[in-house]
């Protein structure tokens, strides 16, 4: 059973607002997107949106533990709607897209820290990184045809 991205933000003691369902909607029909393109996406569903009311709804999503901020080196903080799987994530270095990637070994957190300093870990967060197919083919040496 699926829930509604109304459930989601009562459950979290949210308002249901239009800023808040658009910012929502945007982010599961374009996960890893970045908050530029989350405002695009709001402001084309709705028409005027401030730029800092869409910022306040992605923080006040991310607190409330509704959506994940993913922050890849070199690229500004992604968003994805929070699934409670632990999963990570694949960039290309080349062009930046983003994927998910399962856990890499067993449950949550997936990996055991060498040292935990006595923290209790429950996440892993992992990004690995390498080229995506669609740069490694518009990189490859053409072959000419004699």
């Amino acid at each position: 059973m699926s829930v509604t991205h109304t459930e989601l933000l009562r459950e979290a003691q949210l308002r249901v607002t239009a800023p808040r369902l658009a910012v929502l909607a945007e982010v599961a029909e374009h996960p890893h997107a970045d908050a530029e393109s989350i405002r695009a996406g709001v402001h084309a569903r709705l028409g005027t949106v401030s730029t800092q009311a869409v910022y306040d709804v992605l923080h006040a999503l991310t607190g409330a533990g509704i959506l994940r901020r993913i922050e890849p080196d070199g690229s500004p903080g992604r968003y994805e709607l929070r699934r409670g799987d632990n999963h990570h994530h694949v960039v290309c270095r080349s062009c930046g897209a983003v994927a998910d990637v399962a856990c890499a070994v067993g449950h949550a957190p997936c990996l055991t820290a060498s040292e935990d300093h006595g923290f209790v870990i429950d996440t892993a967060e992992v990004i690995y990184w390498g080229t995506c197919p669609s740069c490694l083919s518009a990189h490859a040496p053409s072959k000419e045809i004699s």
